[in-house]
């Protein structure tokens, strides 16, 4: 009898199959199952540590013959006391019909990737091609969000990069041909993409242009708010979910004051991208709350496993012992 076998790969080997084509393809896939109601999604489940100075969250999901489940952290203070990653993740990949473990993947370029994806996709639906484009924090997120709007729209104006540190924008305007700014500066394009894990507001309202377009992607966990709440107020909000992003996305802290309520929301990306909601007029300043939702890791997963069974790419292993059960 034949011995099923279950694909790893590396993160190695993940940066060698990553297409950011196929991650934004992936991930509008997803944001449309989502809004035609196609996927099955329980929430987002946190272990909070702040002794740790950290969480966990496990991420499930199912769309269709894919189901796999996300184990993934949050740690902000990894890279100085540890040398780390703040955010590190494993991904498990299976058949719903028989509940084999297809695949056992490293998460964190799939997390990264499909993050920026997001970002690329809200601004397709959400605004269109920018104009012009700014960075507050210019970390390994700055740097997906880049790869992926490059993937959506092509050739893209040089960036206006900010951060805390300045070496870091130096370093991501030297990559992109982009220029060094303030973050007032950053925060004035057409395009502003915020991926910072701030837990003290970065950007004013008053600093945003006319019917620019705001990719809020770092607030992801209780407590942390890249935006002054008056933003919010001066601009159309859509989010991924709205459980999850009451609870832990930019707008949360606004909804636990009471400032912000569903029915302030104009809606979610995912009906926008399915069709059933219309997409914001033009000119509309437009506001993306990403908390990262499971399907998108699970589709992108999907297609970087058929990508890597194509092409041989990985190690093979008998994870769950069946050769030893078939002799």
């Amino acid at each position: 009898m034949a011995v099923r076998r279950t694909r790893v790969l590396t993160r190695g080997v993940l940066e060698e199959i990553l297409d950011m084509k196929v991650a934004v393809e992936a991930v509008e896939e997803a944001f449309g199952a989502f809004g035609r109601g196609e996927a099955v999604m329980p929430a987002k489940v946190y272990v909070d540590m702040p002794d740790m100075g950290g969480d966990f969250r496990a991420m499930p999901a199912r769309v269709g013959d894919a189901a796999g489940v996300k184990w993934v952290n949050s740690h902000p203070g990894n890279p100085a006391q540890f040398g780390l990653p703040s955010v590190m993740g494993v991904y498990v990949l299976s058949d719903p019909a028989t509940a084999f473990p297809r695949a056992l993947m490293d998460a964190t370029l799939l997390t990264a990737a499909r993050t920026g994806a997001a970002g690329a996709v809200a601004t397709k639906f959400l605004h269109g091609p920018p104009t012009s484009r700014g960075y507050v924090g210019c970390g390994v997120q700055a740097r997906t969000l880049h790869a992926a709007l490059r993937a959506a729209f092509g050739q893209l104006p040089a960036p206006v990069c900010a951060d805390a540190r300045p070496d870091a924008a130096a370093a991501f305007a030297e990559e992109t041909g982009g220029l060094v700014g303030t973050l007032e500066e950053a925060a004035g394009q057409d395009v502003v993409n915020t991926s910072t894990p701030v837990k003290e507001p970065l950007l004013r309202a008053a600093w945003l242009a006319e019917g620019a377009h705001v990719n809020a992607m770092g607030a992801d966990g209780p407590g942390k708010q890249e935006l002054d709440a008056d933003v919010l107020s001066q601009v159309a909000v859509f989010v991924d979910d709205w459980e999850q992003a009451s609870h832990s996305g930019e707008i949360h802290r606004s909804v636990e004051a009471g400032s912000f309520t569903r029915e302030d929301l104009a809606g979610n990306l995912g009906d926008v991208v399915a069709g059933t909601q219309e997409r914001p007029a033009p000119g509309t300043r437009t506001l993306f709350d990403s908390t990262g939702l499971a399907i998108q890791d699970l589709l992108l997963a999907d297609r970087l496993v058929a990508v890597a069974e194509a092409r041989n790419a990985g190690l093979n292993i008998d994870l769950v012992g069946l050769r030893a059960a078939a002799d």
